[in-house]
């Protein structure tokens, strides 16, 4: 690798990064995580349930921290604390009104959990903590195996899901009146949450989660209120924001994690000040 630097040639500049087995399979990884987090992002801008998001990303380093003390893949433990930490939540905080407060114990709770996990630890849980920032680059062909199937089985659920999800999602009340399950619904959609959370965990960290699990989404919400559109959108702008991380992370010494939230926030900001200027023209047009 330190012959190879950037040279304004895409072509050229891409079969040099792709001759690395590492590079490929970070690719591929990174595909199948950013339109996962793109689609249940969407859902998670949606439902208002951004904070339940983030808390889940901290309750899987609690699950990572327990995994590392008890000798087992600190993936395992994530999946496990991050899948538990859902159902707790949902069961708790069935009412959007009572979310915050219910996902807020809740993660304190777990965050405790991990900080007894970490001081019972007598080595340096470095796989533990390399879960913060994400190890995107360092996936191998069996994790991106995993994620792929792990992938699959998200997209299989929330399709079986879609319309009591999306409608229970739109107005919660009439929802609710029409008889939707709303219980079973919510645990299904933090589940979701859960698994999509964990994914994208190797992409960007635990401490970055946003960065693909709501700010495409966000963005997308201010381009469309079409819930297809607003999908397709958001996992179209995750995707190009993973891909550009990766590809710049190759060719300068820095983090790809930093890229791709930057990327996702640079255009947050873009589309946040077209999409304000515009309702300005509007609403100066309807008071003339």
């Amino acid at each position: 690798m330190d012959n190879l630097s950037f040279s304004f040639n895409l072509f050229q500049d891409l079969q040099g990064m792709w001759q690395y087995a590492f590079m490929r399979n970070a690719f591929e990884a990174g595909t199948i995580v950013a339109l996962i987090a793109g689609i249940i992002g969407y859902f998670v801008v949606l439902r208002r349930s951004s904070f339940a998001a983030h808390a889940l990303s901290h309750i899987g380093f609690a699950g990572a921290a327990g995994a590392v003390l008890m000798g087992i893949p600190p993936m395992f433990g994530l999946f496990v604390f991050t899948s538990g930490g859902g159902i707790i939540m949902a069961l708790l905080g069935r009412r959007a009104a009572n979310r915050d407060v219910e996902i807020g114990t809740t993660l304190a709770f777990m965050l405790g959990l991990g900080a007894l996990f970490i001081s019972l630890y007598s080595g340096y849980a470095s796989e533990a903590y390399s879960l913060l920032f994400g190890q995107i680059l360092g996936i191998s062909a069996n994790d991106v195996l995993v994620t792929l199937i792990a992938g699959l089985a998200i997209l299989l659920v929330f399709c079986a899901a879609y319309r009591p999800l999306l409608f229970s999602s739109i107005d919660e009340d009439v929802a609710e009146a029409k008889g939707v399950p709303m219980l079973f619904v919510h645990i299904i959609f933090m589940l979701l949450v859960a698994f999509a959370t964990s994914i994208a965990v190797q992409a960007v960290g635990i401490l970055l989660i946003f960065a693909l699990m709501v700010t495409p989404a966000a963005i997308a919400a201010r381009l469309t209120k079409r819930p297809v559109r607003g999908m397709l959108i958001s996992a179209v702008i995750a995707l190009v924001a993973t891909w550009f991380g990766l590809f710049v992370s190759f060719y300068l010494p820095y983090p790809v994690s930093f890229f791709i939230t930057a990327s996702v926030f640079a255009f947050y900001l873009i589309v946040r000040i077209a999409t304000a200027k515009n309702t300005g023209e509007t609403s100066a047009l309807t008071q003339h």
